[in-house]
């Protein structure tokens, strides 16, 4: 299984960005059976939760992008996203796809986000 992140850049304070997550290879599992989540690690800082769905679409959010960042699946497309609007600088750091289940779970690579005027 690989997990491919991509969508990351610049964009100055109060912009968006687009970040998708491409789900490949063979699991043994449905791509529909996975939580996917997103990280992100900034410069200096230990890896936090950002967001995540479930399978059955339930969504959330950490404190501090709730209200700003929106994640979404498309199943047939094996793919996860996360837009992301009202741009912080503190938003910067690269940002990771995650597939979880019970019984494994898949990181991609990371992209970078820079938020920065």
């Amino acid at each position: 299984v690989q997990l491919q992140a991509s969508g990351g850049g610049w964009v100055q304070p109060g912009g968006s960005l687009r970040l998708s997550c491409a789900f490949s290879g063979f699991s043994g599992r449905l791509f529909s059976t996975y939580t996917m989540r997103w990280y992100r690690q900034a410069p200096g800082k230990e890896r936090e939760w950002v967001a995540s769905i479930t399978e059955g679409s339930i969504r959330n959010y950490e404190d501090s992008v709730k209200g700003r960042f929106n994640s979404s699946r498309d199943n047939a497309k094996k793919t996860a996203t996360l837009q992301m609007n009202s741009l912080k600088s503190e938003d910067t750091a690269v940002y990771y796809c995650n597939a979880y289940s019970p019984w494994g779970e898949y990181w991609g690579q990371g992209t970078q986000v820079t938020v920065s005027s």
